[in-house]
């Protein structure tokens, strides 16, 4: 039997679907506007680039990641613009109600009904004040410090003697025994008679502060000096009877930083019964929000703390009589509410600054 076989046609008809193959997958690429439209293309090439695809959708989002950090940062600065306004007008009240040679009692009480509104404004603007459902100034922005409060039935917080207590600092969270610093603190004596929360709560903000410097040039375990200037010590009424709440409040403490409240060993060591605290022991840990993603790979991260604003962190409590009373000594304490502010502006600044340069390196 003799077969027929035509070996150019085959050859031609070969060469032909060849040539639709490579037809199809050239029109592939020049409609779709990829090299690689399928791992058989550049199996190697497509590892390469599915990485490179996904860095660089990393890198869009991180970018809308950090547009959204400036309208943070924007929202909280814009509030505080109000509260240094309010502090002004506050500023210029004590200073008219301090002139007493020419206001009587009831020009005096009218600048203090003036005054007390806007104490209860900035008390709202810090509860308030949010970015997508996110609280920026009540003090849960980011890193909460570690604190802890006190309390006083009588709302007196005298001291009759000067005594010690124990401040023990673990600032990274560390947790072994060798990484606290112990710092002996000497509470002076406060009066029995005249005192307020605010005057106790200065003394303990002093004595802590000055103590926590004594550690500079590695005279203890950990050297804590470096944020002395974050302890703050604030009394707050309780709202029973005249009871008052006194807080110490240490920030700078790194994630899982602690600090503890122990007995001195320095007699006498009555300082904490008196001031209304147990020992005890404050972790600094997280807030509800300021971790912002401003990168296309994990580690890429950006921590943003924005400290609470009120009454209490600025140094205002109890001064719902002050122009009557005291016009002068309130001028002074809103010289330092209003460096705080600014100082806390002055931060958001920076920051708004990082996040725009963040955005064109990100661009890039």
């Amino acid at each position: 039997m003799r077969i027929n076989q035509n070996t150019m046609a085959n050859n031609a008809y070969r060469n032909l679907s060849s040539t639709n193959v490579s037809l199809g997958k050239s029109l592939e690429k020049l409609s779709s506007g990829f090299r690689i439209n399928r791992a058989a293309d550049d199996a190697a090439g497509l590892v390469i680039s599915q990485g490179l695809r996904a860095q660089v959708g990393g890198l869009r989002q991180a970018t809308r990641n950090a547009q959204d950090g400036i309208s943070v940062v924007q929202t909280a600065e814009g509030a505080l613009n109000e509260v240094h306004n309010m502090l002004g007008r506050m500023r210029d009240l004590s200073v008219q109600a301090a002139n007493v040679g020419a206001n009587d009692t009831a020009s005096r009480t009218a600048a203090q009904s003036e005054f007390n509104e806007l104490s209860a404004e900035i008390t709202r603007i810090s509860e308030s004040t949010a970015f997508g459902g996110v609280k920026l100034l009540d003090g849960g922005y980011g890193e909460k410090p570690a604190k802890i409060t006190g309390f006083d039935a009588d709302g007196l917080f005298t001291t009759s003697v000067s005594s010690t207590f124990n401040l023990s600092i673990d600032k990274d969270g560390v947790g072994a025994a060798a990484a606290f610093t112990t710092l002996e603190v000497t509470m002076p004596a406060v009066a029995l008679s005249g005192a307020s929360g605010a005057d106790t709560a200065a003394a303990l903000q002093s004595a802590i502060r000055a103590k926590m410097m004594t550690t500079a040039g590695g005279t203890a375990a950990v050297d804590v000096s470096a944020f002395a200037n974050k302890v703050t010590v604030t009394s707050e009424p309780t709202g029973v009877g005249t009871g008052q709440a006194l807080t110490i409040n240490i920030g700078g403490l790194e994630k899982g930083g602690s600090f503890q409240l122990i007995a001195g060993t320095t007699a006498p060591t009555t300082a904490l019964a008196e001031l209304g605290f147990a020992p005890a022991t404050s972790t600094a840990s997280s807030g509800a929000g300021g971790n912002f993603q401003i990168g296309a790979n994990e580690a890429d991260t950006l921590k943003v703390s924005i400290a609470g604003v009120s009454l209490g962190t600025l140094g205002l409590t109890g001064l719902t009589t002050a122009l009557e009373t005291a016009a002068a000594a309130t001028i002074t304490k809103l010289d330092t509410a209003i460096a705080t502010v600014s100082t806390q502006r002055g931060q958001l600044g920076a920051k708004q600054n990082r996040f725009e340069s963040m955005i064109n390196n990100l661009q890039v």
